[in-house]
């Protein structure tokens, strides 16, 4: 038989199921690294660079130099300094060129100035470069894209080229560079090319 129960005793109400402990949230994926910054190449040490010119160079250069001048300070920025050295006929890359005057900002390229006697360790540095390439190195570079062996490649070609591979120059720069250059079927003679980008 089943126990009675006690009336006078207090009902037990059943006592709802515990719910169950909540899943601890899933810990936050670890924030990304950020991405290094592209390394730059190490200023050089102008410091160790020993001027070699002789006096009349010297006296050339210093004109040179003064043409630049829009001040009237004896000083240029910094970011005229590639062009002096490509008028006294070096052609350093804009890399080298940020480099000599120790990878500086937009805003140093821009407001900097530099003096003669600091530009002419610069102007050794680059004169003293091992790493030139000439008249020969260009026109072997260029006989790649001269599919018919006929001393021409295509304008077109070389336009891309010019865009995409190396330091990249925009469209204005490439259309300076060509104007004159193709001839009616679009085509460029690149031995004539070269002699005239070493002559500007």
């Amino acid at each position: 038989m089943a126990p009675k129960k006690d009336p006078k005793a207090p009902a037990k109400k059943a006592e709802p199921a515990a719910a169950p402990a909540p899943a601890p949230a899933p810990a936050p994926a670890p924030a990304p690294e950020p991405a290094p910054a592209p390394a730059k190449a190490p200023a050089v040490d102008l410091s160790s660079v020993k001027v070699e010119f002789n006096p009349d160079q010297i006296e050339d250069y210093r004109e040179a130099f003064g043409l630049f001048d829009r001040v009237g300070d004896n000083k240029v920025a910094y970011n005229q300094i590639a062009d002096i050295m490509r008028a006294l006929g070096q052609n350093p890359t804009n890399k080298e060129v940020n480099q000599l005057l120790g990878n500086p900002s937009a805003d140093d390229l821009a407001n900097k100035r530099v003096e003669f006697e600091k530009f002419l360790p610069m102007l050794q540095s680059v004169v003293n470069n091992p790493n030139k390439a000439g008249y020969e190195d260009y026109v072997e570079g260029l006989r790649v894209f001269d599919k018919e062996g006929n001393g021409t490649v295509m304008g077109a070609e070389l336009r891309i080229v010019l865009s995409t591979l190396g330091e990249k120059m925009t469209e204005a720069e490439i259309d300076v560079l060509m104007a004159g250059q193709e001839d009616e079927n679009g085509c460029v003679n690149y031995e004539s090319f070269v002699k005239h980008i070493m002559s500007v």
